[in-house]
């Protein structure tokens, strides 16, 4: 097969893995150069042993985590399979929520251990108490996740979104030591996708926070505040997830040119954005929904190729983050609740995002349908020209947000 062929071969590939969803990434660029190469192997048979997920220390919690990890916001009730498919790859870190489609991400992952009890004690199950506002309320949805799960206990339980570093007070210091003293919890943490430099930098001087689950890509590793604050919580033992990995913003004209530029090599833009957390060595776990088999297999493909970005495959992507940022929302929250205090700004290019860029539409339904209704009447007559004025990325906040308050309600 000449060069030519092959590559045109590669490319009608990725156009049609492109297919299988946002999140969907491909395997080893050498897989694709040679056609003898070995394929990746599906777990059909569970006494198996098959080729697993590289693994990191999630800080001082000394557990061994695998650097992909299945997110549940999609409905794992309707996909066993994925569930079945992810343990034998080695990815056994699954994290859900209380609230994540409506309950029945937590209520999957129960069916799926009430018929395979033994699999428990070789998972790392997350959850995060959705909505709750004080200890009690968390302490409702903990027990609510348990139940619904079907487990005594979870390795891991987080605030769900903290914005405020204020909040990590001594009443939540004492409700994770009850936890776990109970034996409900083995872990705490939280997760922040809004003023997330300020979360860490607080939690880097508590001896009480294991693990932070936090917005971090190829654009954040550009941000000088949050590498401060990523590296002051690894010196700190404070084990660290990634979310949001893909950074993703409005589509571009750049769009294309990153996306060629990986697929001349062989591999995505999804791929190398991967890899570009991966060389990260703090991080020792990225967080990706995948609510099929199509994009576990390739997300655990990419996560097994040897396959190194360049240092020019990093400078295109610094390029990239450049010529794009200014549609892209930093999650800087306490900057438009200044401008805006009695507006959740925030909350609604959070939505917007999760509707637009992802194409996550029911959860962006979901998060908008919890701001009080009192306040989405009111988004479109607002003037959010303060927010505006004060954006470090110059959005046009007050189009991105009533856009989606139409395409929402």
């Amino acid at each position: 097969m000449s060069d030519e062929l092959n590559k045109l071969n590669r490319r009608d590939f990725l156009k049609t893995a492109g297919g299988a969803g946002l999140a969907s990434i491909l395997g080893s660029a050498a897989a694709f150069a040679d056609p003898n190469a070995p394929k990746l192997k599906e777990p059909n048979a569970p006494a198996a042993k098959l080729e697993q997920v590289p693994r990191r220390k999630l800080g001082k919690t000394g557990v061994m985590v695998p650097i992909i990890n299945l997110g549940g916001i999609f409905d794992i009730v309707e996909n066993q399979i994925v569930l079945r498919k992810a343990i034998g790859w080695g990815v056994n870190y699954w994290d859900t929520a209380y609230g994540y489609n409506n309950g029945n991400s937590e209520l999957g992952i129960g069916k799926f251990l009430a018929k395979n009890k033994d699999v428990r004690k070789d998972l790392f199950i997350v959850t995060k108490s959705s909505g709750a506002g004080d200890v009690k309320e968390m302490e409702n949805r903990l027990q609510k996740s348990l139940e619904r799960m079907q487990t005594p206990y979870v390795d891991l339980l987080f605030w769900h979104g903290l914005s405020d570093p204020s909040k990590l007070t001594d009443e939540l210091k004492a409700f994770a030591k009850s936890c776990k003293d109970r034996g409900l919890i083995k872990f705490y943490g939280f997760s922040t996708h809004s003023n997330m430099a300020q979360c860490l930098d607080a939690a880097a001087k508590l001896d009480w926070i294991d693990v932070i689950m936090t917005t971090y890509n190829f654009r954040e590793m550009e941000n000088p505040a949050m590498q401060s604050a990523v590296d002051a919580c690894h010196k700190a033992g404070i084990g660290l997830v990634a979310m949001k990995w893909q950074g993703k913003g409005p589509a571009t004209e750049p769009d294309k040119k990153l996306m060629n530029h990986f697929t001349e090599k062989g591999f995505t833009e999804q791929q190398a954005k991967l890899k570009a957390i991966w060389k990260d060595e703090r991080i020792a776990s990225i967080c990706s929904t995948m609510g099929s088999v199509a994009i576990l297999g390739t997300n655990v493909a990419a996560a097994m190729d040897k396959t190194k970005l360049t240092q020019a495959d990093v400078d295109v992507l610094k390029e990239y983050a450049t010529a794009t940022c200014s549609g892209y929302c930093a999650g800087c929250e306490q900057i438009c609740a200044q401008a805006m205090p009695d507006v959740p700004v925030r909350d609604m290019m959070r939505c917007a995002m999760y509707h637009d860029s992802y194409g996550q539409r029911e959860l962006a339904r979901h998060e908008f349908a919890s701001i009080d209704a009192d306040i989405r009447d009111r988004l479109m007559h607002l003037d959010y020209s303060g927010a505006e004025a004060v954006c470090p990325q110059r959005l046009p906040i007050g189009q991105i947000v009533k856009e989606a308050a139409i395409k929402l309600a």
